[in-house]
């Protein structure tokens, strides 16, 4: 996104204006799967901290998640919420919500969990297709992040280590997509 370089702050800007203008100057990264309760939200929490461990402060970047059939105002799944809470993150406050256009328009990089959730954004937000990837296809791979939603127990801990690994492996071209 387009920075603010040359562009000097005025007396008369409003608050508003200048929350726009370090909107558009943070690395943004919006998360999506389909319900917005499992594995966006886990993408999310794991981002911050891989970014955390690689000596990058996330608090200066918008990093969000999404979802194509999500029922607003649900939080994370239980085990979700239990899973990472056992690698020190916490997703008490998370809340489901639906992507839209608007939202779509205000991230550098949209990454989805699974192929069919990329055709259908790219299919149906055009002008932003150029931004929208795959989990795998950043790590230069093909394929999907299973949704474990409703599976066992370890159904959820192989989607977050997945994830995990993912995210790892795609770290250099997340951040080289949001510059």
């Amino acid at each position: 996104m387009a920075g603010t370089a040359g562009i000097r702050k005025s007396s008369a800007w409003s608050a508003e204006t200048m929350g726009l203008l370090a909107e558009e100057q943070t690395p943004a990264v919006l998360f999506v799967c389909t319900a917005n309760i499992c594995r966006s939200p886990m993408a999310a929490a794991l981002f911050r901290s891989i970014l955390k461990e690689n000596g990058v402060d996330p608090t200066f970047w918008r990093i969000e998640s999404a979802g194509t059939w999500a029922t607003k105002g649900r939080p994370a799944a239980p085990e979700v919420v239990a899973l990472l809470a056992a690698r020190g993150m916490n997703l008490k406050a998370h809340r489901s919500r639906m992507l839209d256009q608007e939202m779509i328009k205000r991230f550098d990089l949209v990454i989805t969990m699974e192929t069919g959730h990329k055709e259908a954004l790219q299919a149906e937000f055009r002008p932003s297709r150029e931004r929208i990837y795959t989990l795998a296809e950043l790590a230069g791979e093909n394929g999907s992040v299973e949704d474990p939603m409703g599976g066992p127990p370890e159904a959820y801990t192989d989607a977050a280590n997945e994830i995990e690994r993912l995210l790892r492996l795609g770290l250099a071209e997340i951040i080289s997509k949001t510059k």
